[in-house]
């Protein structure tokens, strides 16, 4: 038996009812486990990352019958994995980061980069966008999981993406919390 192999699975197509079934009948049938996702629905879209772990014998089958389901409009890409939990081989401390704000064009970039000035390292993100519940101006909101350096503190991560604008409010908490 062949040693298992971490994929990363990139999709994205047109949605439509039966897209998760197919995409997962696909990876059962190469005998590949489904490790985690997040897939959402944008602009009449769905799209996704899949991690599957499959052994080494079945990594081309799989990549064939994916190919496949672009009959379908689905573009699918498939990565190797790492196994390191670590960027670069630096550790860090996991937190959990909450940003809210007026939205306006290239906010995400503007905390990117504040982000990257520090060292941090962003595993997760979730942004979306919506109608404030009283203004109706349009409202930025991030989660993240972030992983922070040593030598850097909730604090400096608070400031440095404070600076960015007054209206922004930055909640960074324990992932446990």
């Amino acid at each position: 038996m062949s040693a298992p192999v971490s994929l990363i699975i990139n999709m994205a197509g047109p949605d439509r009812r039966g897209l998760v079934k197919s995409l997962s009948a696909t990876i059962s049938n190469a005998d590949g486990n489904w490790e985690g996702s997040r897939m959402a629905r944008f602009a009449g879209h769905f799209a996704g990352v899949v991690h599957v772990v499959v052994s080494r014998q079945n990594v081309e089958g799989l990549k064939l019958a994916l190919d496949e389901l672009a009959a379908d409009g689905l573009l699918v890409s498939v990565v190797e994995g790492g196994g390191s939990t670590e960027v670069d081989g630096i550790p860090g401390e996991a937190l959990a980061l909450e940003v809210v704000g007026q939205d306006r064009t290239g906010i995400v970039s503007q905390i990117s980069q504040a982000l990257a000035e520090l060292g941090v390292n962003v595993e997760e993100l979730i942004t979306e966008c919506s109608s404030a519940p009283m203004s109706g101006e349009r409202l930025f909101e991030a989660t993240a999981v972030i992983m922070i350096p040593e030598g850097v503190t909730e604090q400096d991560v608070q400031a440095g993406i404070e600076a960015i604008a007054q209206d922004l409010a930055v909640t960074i908490s324990d992932l446990d919390d």
